[in-house]
This record gives C-alpha cells, structure tokens and sequence, in this order.
C-alpha cells in the first residue's frame, strides 16, 4: 500500500515539474525571439544601408570620372586634324590608346553628319547616329551631354558626348560610352537585388533584367511566388521576421531607399531576411535543446527509481525473447538457403545471359525504331512524285533517306562503342543545328498531328563540346515522349527553349498530364505507354549520354501541367575552347 502512495505520489510531481518546465521554456522562447528578432535585423538594416551607400559612391565615381573625359578628347589635335582633313587611318588607334587608360567603355569619333568615322570597335565604324539622342543633343550644346538610351534587348546605353570645334564651327562629336552594366554584375553576387531608377522613376540598373524600363511597382509585380512553398512563406510569414517591406519571388525583403547625387537618380537594394532567421533560429534552437535536456534530467531524478526496477525486468525478459526469436530465424534462414543455393547456382548464369541480350536486343530495336519510321514516310512520299514525274523533289526525299541511313549506322557504331565503354572524340556543337536536324527527323509526326509549337532560339550561337549524333539522339528522345504525352490532349502544345549562360540548356515542355513518378522516371524498362509504344529506354540511354558530355538531364512537373525536361551541357566559349 506504501508503494502505491509513493507511486502516486511520484506521478504528481512529475507532471507538476512538467508543466512548470514548459511553461518557462514557452516564455524564455518567446521573450528571446522578440529580442534577437529586432537586434538582428537592425544589424542588417545598418549593413543594407552601408552597401547602399558604397553601391552610390561607386557609381557616382565612374561618372563623374567619364564626364571629364569628351571635355579633353574634344581638344585632341590629332582627332581635330583627323576631322578637318577626312583621313581617319590614325583615328581609331588613337582612341583605343586612350580607352584603357580612361576606362570607359568605348569610343566614338562622330563627323558633322553622324558617321561613325572612328571607333575602338572597328565593328562600328560606319554606323549612322544622325537621330541619336547624344549626337543631336551634343550639336546643340556648349557642355558634355549626357544620355541614357535604351536599346532593343532592354539595355540601357549611358554615354557622355561633346561637340568637336574648328575655327568656331562643329566638324564632329565625340562619345564616351560608360560602362554600367559592370555594376549590376558585381552586385548580383553581393546583395539580393538591387536596382537603379532615373529622376522619372523608371529602373534603368537592375539585378533583374526583366527590371529594366519599368517602374518600382511595375517591377515587384512581375514577381510572383513561383511555387507552392514561396507561396505558403508568403501566405503565414516567417515567425522570427517583422513585418516585410516587400516580396520578391514569394519571399519577404527588407527595402532600402537612397538618392543619388546624378541627375535625380535613386537606389533601392532588396535584402531577404535569410540571415535574420538563421542567426534568431540557432539561439532559439540551443535554448530549447537547453529546455529538453533539463527536462529530461528532471524526469530522469524524479522516477529514477521505479524506471530502474521496470527497466532491468523489461531488459531481462527482452534478451530472452531476443534469443530465442534470433535462433528460430537463424534455423529458419540455413533451412531456406540450403534448398534454394542449388537452385540459384544453376540459374544464374543463364538469367544473366538473358538479361544482357534483352537490354541490348531493346536498346537497338528503341533506337532504329525512329529513323525507319521516318523512311517509311519518305519512301512513301518518293513513290507518290515518282508517279507525278517529280523527279527533282523525289531525288531530295532519297537523300534524306540516305541520311537516315547514315544515321542508324551511326546509332550501332554508338551501341558498339558504348558496350566497349571507349572515349569518343568530341567536336564542337551548335546546339540550335542540331535542334533544327532533329525537328527534321519528326517532321512526320509533326505533319501527322496538328500540334502547336513554340519556338524560343538566342541570336547567338549556343556550343558545346561533344557528339552530335548523340546530341541529336537526346533531342529525338526528347521530343518523341513529348509527342506521346499529348495523344490524349485536345490542343496538344510544345514549348522549345534554348537558352546559354553558364551551361547551354535545352527546355522542352508539353501540356500532357505530366510525370507520375520522377524517381523512377531515368530507370531502364520504365515506361507509362501502352503495350507496343515503347519499352522504356529512351530517357535511360538519353540520361547516360548526356552524363557522358558531362552535363545533366532533368525532369519535373510543370506548374500549369505537363511535364518539362532540361538537358543541361557545358557551354563552350573562348576560354574553354583554349582548355581544349
């Protein structure tokens, strides 16, 4: 009966120590929160400001250093001379020795009808300026102009200008064009986002590209929150941050505002509150580890005793259960393998055999399957303007057919090569040609099936080092399952994008009904179509060559529906193309 009190007893104050313990932790918690929430961010707010104010000096610096320099360059007498005498051979030489010294962007001798007649880009010379803002305005003032003219791309061109005299008449201008855009490449690894507006309010620097030629508002509301959890940051807010100033991609900033001393220009920098909810949330994460581990003293004092009795009864019949459940597995598991070692031993070779054969045997009929459906169609199409005496159309159809050829020889020779596990040697690549040679090889699914397609290509050319014959192979595989996914879809739609920057990406989406399992979706044999349609080793063999070119293939759901696909490769400029 004693026991049974002592017992009772011990229950009450453990649950009266628990409650009291929580109750002090949920305080100190709270408490501790509202103070290193508001010290830190004032921390940030502070260092935001420092770097506002070193992102204006340093741009008020560089033009302020340009602006000096038409001012000199309009009293060159070798330019003048140039000017008056119509002989420019010297001229653009003269302004490249002066355009590293001065470091400005570029330079421009503009004659008295807006001829570019000297440039330290030759590219340039000849263009005409006669409608632009810096020659005109130039012509019509005494002092330096300068300009801020937006270009095509959304670009902002900055350029300092200044009429050329001889005899008291102006024979020319000449431009200093400033480089900013320096600026918003050192701040994007700095600061969140930052961004540059001109005494009308438009953003004319920005971190964001997309930014440039529209107003702060305007800016932020292109900003939405892309996914599901920026969504959901968005919707409750962070509990350690106070109050946000803005949201950019769904994530609460912190804004801060400064003026330049150029013009009427401002600065806003976008700081996240990232470093806030860190430095807050390892304090509060040590407070309450702090809390657990008294607590678990606490508990551990007061019931020291009844936890000791019941854990060496508990301990002392589990090592029994233990062992003897250990024995009948063990006695179980030496039965079942010796009736099944024979077995196996005499199957597995055989079931190797088989496998090896069947991959291959798929492989080949996965990757043929393609170019013979494509000359069917032409062969079809050859017989038809044979009929019509077409010759000359016929003899084209026939040499596509030839190149199909080449092609399927090619994609043996590569199955040959890849069982071997040999190196290739890899050539430089225009990712848009063999965009442009595969599309070629769906023309007739395309021309079967009514199917929008949406095109985005750059200007420039996109290279990567590597084999063209597989590049297009990933291509193909691409664009073959992006077809399949929109069978069933009323207004099937394709979305192409090429897109280089620090890698060359290819973006492939299709409005299908998506991707049900992305783990398994790289996985040999796994496949969603039905029987006849495919054996599931396209995105397989399309995911180990893009491997091998040293790039990354990857999947996932678009938001709006269907599904996306990014071939990722390494992109090949000068500098790399020097490594090689």
């Amino acid at each position: 009966m004693r026991d049974i009190t002592r017992t009772g007893s011990l229950s009450w104050r453990v649950r009266v120590a628990l409650a009291l313990l929580t109750a002090i932790a949920i305080a100190t918690v709270f408490v501790t929160n509202q103070l290193l929430t508001d010290r830190f961010t004032e921390s940030t707010r502070n260092r935001a400001e420092l770097r506002l104010a070193l992102y204006s000096g340093n741009l008020v610096s560089e033009l302020r250093r340009n602006a000096i320099v038409p001012q000199l360059l309009a009293r060159d007498p070798a330019l003048i001379g140039a000017l008056n005498s119509g002989d420019f051979s010297q001229s653009s030489q003269r302004l490249i020795s002066f355009v590293d010294e001065i470091g400005a962007a570029s330079l421009m001798l503009l004659d008295r009808d807006g001829r570019t007649v000297a440039a330290t880009s030759r590219e340039r010379l000849g263009e005409q300026h006669r409608n632009a803002a810096y020659f005109v305005e130039a012509l019509r003032s005494n002092a330096t102009v300068f300009t801020a003219q937006r270009q095509e791309v959304g670009n902002y061109n900055f350029s300092y200008s200044r009429r050329m005299e001889s005899q008291g008449s102006a024979i020319g201008v000449i431009v200093v064009e400033v480089d900013l855009a320096k600026f918003e490449r050192s701040w994007a690894g700095i600061s969140d986002a930052v961004l540059v507006t001109n005494s009308e309010g438009e953003i004319i620097l920005a971190t964001e590209p997309r930014w440039r030629g529209r107003s702060v508002s305007e800016a932020l509301a292109r900003q939405p929150a892309d996914g599901a959890i920026e969504r959901a940051i968005r919707a409750t807010a962070d509990w350690t941050a106070v109050p946000p100033d803005a949201y950019i991609q769904g994530e609460a900033v912190m804004r801060i505002d400064g003026r330049i001393p150029f013009r009427g220009w401002s600065m806003t920098t976008f700081t996240t509150y990232a470093s806030v909810r860190e430095r807050v949330n390892a304090v509060l994460a040590l407070e309450i580890m702090a809390f657990a581990i008294l607590l678990a003293m606490t508990f551990y004092t007061l019931s020291r005793r009844t936890a000791f009795r019941m854990a060496l009864f508990q301990r002392e019949s589990a090592e029994l259960r233990a062992l003897n459940q250990r024995l009948q597995r063990e006695i179980a598991e030496r039965e079942r393998v010796q009736e099944t070692l024979a077995v196996a031993e005499q199957t597995l070779a055989q079931s190797s055999k088989l496998a090896a054969l069947g991959e291959m045997s798929a492989a080949v009929s996965h990757e043929l399957n393609q170019p013979l459906a494509a000359m069917k169609t032409y062969l079809a199409g050859a017989k038809l303007l044979m009929r019509r005496n077409r010759s000359e159309e016929a003899l084209a159809a026939f040499s596509r057919i030839d190149d199909l050829i080449e092609r399927m020889g090619g994609i043996t020779r590569q199955l040959k090569s890849y069982a071997r596990k040999g190196q290739q040697a890899f050539s430089p690549v225009n990712m848009g040609d063999a965009l442009v040679s595969s599309l070629s090889m769906m023309e007739p699914q395309l021309k079967s099936r009514k199917v929008k397609i949406t095109k985005i290509l750059p200007e420039e050319r996109v290279l990567v080092m590597g084999d063209r014959m597989r590049i297009e192979q990933v291509m193909v595989n691409l664009l073959r399952n992006a077809l399949d996914a929109t069978k069933t879809v009323s207004d099937p739609q394709l979305e192409i994008i090429l897109a280089s920057g620090e890698t060359a990406t290819l973006t492939i989406r299709d409005n299908g009904h998506g991707i049900e399992d992305l783990d398994a979706l790289f996985e040999p044999f796994y496949t969603t179509k039905q029987p006849g349609d495919g054996v599931g080793l396209g995105l397989a063999i399309s995911s180990g060559i893009v491997n091998d070119l040293g790039g990354r293939l990857l999947a996932r759901n678009a938001e709006g529906g269907g599904a996306v696909f990014e071939m990722q490769l390494p992109i090949l400029n000068d500098q790399t193309q020097a490594a090689e």
